[in-house]
């Protein structure tokens, strides 16, 4: 099934989800920055905040491989450790944009926009460099790979939203929606336009892999990336802050989600599954993994409510003389 369209698809409905994740690290990170400038702090103040941040994101993924490592004991070799995930790929990514603090809101949105197409672009070059005299570590974090979450081509995602997310701190309430459609609308053109160009037998590029380094995808996943914050955005408005919304749920609850459906999907406890089940098997294993990773942020959320339901009521106090 792998040389079909389908499995293709599959790939790339994959491949979408940790470009979400980076794409909304970049907005969050710009709302810092942009929450620092307005509370009057000096440039340097900001890009040293933007700094801890980074910092952050690399304790995490740190702590993350560890425990990874941890938990497959006498199996994995101690260089797991450095293994290039996607925390770690947040981590360098605010590390070299934090320097986009000392500017203000409104510039950031054209600079960032043009960072997050220069890493893009230049990622097919990047490959075709000689590496062979840098460390493996190095080589991991920079270039791209189907192995690891290189800073080419994919904090490229990360500067883009950081343009976004500069772009919604600047709209007043009553601009969000129609910024949205704007939003859909610019997301279904850029992924046209991408994958037209994708199909061009024209290239400016003599090694660029589709699949690894290629601009153009990098360019219909923000495209697609655009539709879906336009529908979490619209869904979330039929719901009040009181009610449940999955997407919301999802949201506050991302980081604890991805830390533990990778050791669920990548790690040893099921590795006996991989590339044995049947299409159908596989289909019905996505549906139990995301409704676990709903319970497990439920609760992480409710969690004051669901430690009541395993805590044993009092004992009536006996009353002297009974």
């Amino acid at each position: 099934l792998r040389g079909g369209g389908p499995y293709m698809m599959s790939q790339f409905a994959g491949g979408m989800p940790p470009a979400v994740f980076l794409f909304l690290l970049g907005v969050t990170f710009a709302f810092l920055m942009d929450s620092q400038e307005r509370k009057g702090v000096a440039p340097l103040g900001r890009w040293f905040a933007a700094l801890r941040r980074s910092g952050y994101l690399f304790a995490a993924a740190f702590a993350f491989r560890l425990q990874l490592w941890l938990f497959s004991l006498g199996k994995s070799p101690w260089t797991d450790l450095l293994r290039v995930d996607i925390l770690n790929c947040m981590g360098l990514a605010l590390l070299v944009f934090s320097v986009m603090a000392v500017f203000r809101t409104v510039e950031r949105i054209r600079l960032c926009a043009v960072l997050g197409l220069a890493v893009a672009g230049v990622s097919p070059l990047v490959s075709g460099m000689d590496w062979s005299w840098a460390p493996s570590v190095v080589r991991n974090y920079v270039v791209p790979d189907h192995n690891w979450f290189s800073f080419f081509p994919w904090a490229a995602f990360v500067a883009f939203g950081m343009s976004a997310g500069s772009i919604l701190r600047l709209l007043k309430t009553d601009q969000v929606p129609n910024a949205m459609h704007w939003f859909a609308w610019g997301g279904l053109a850029v992924a046209f336009c991408a994958w037209t160009l994708s199909n061009s037998p024209l290239s400016i590029y003599s090694n660029s892999d589709f699949w690894l380094n290629s601009p153009a995808l990098i360019l219909i996943k923000l495209g697609v990336v655009m539709m879906v914050i336009a529908f979490a955005y619209i869904w979330n408005l039929q719901t009040t802050p009181s009610q449940w919304s999955w997407v919301r749920q999802f949201g506050i609850t991302s980081l604890l989600v991805y830390w533990v459906h990778i050791e669920l999907v990548y790690g040893r406890w099921f590795s006996f599954l991989k590339e044995s089940l049947t299409v159908g098997q596989t289909v019905f294993a996505a549906i139990v993994v995301i409704l676990l990773m709903l319970g497990l942020s439920w609760t992480r959320t409710n969690w004051s409510t669901v430690r009541l339901w395993f805590t044993p009521e009092p004992a009536p106090s006996r009353v002297p003389g009974d």
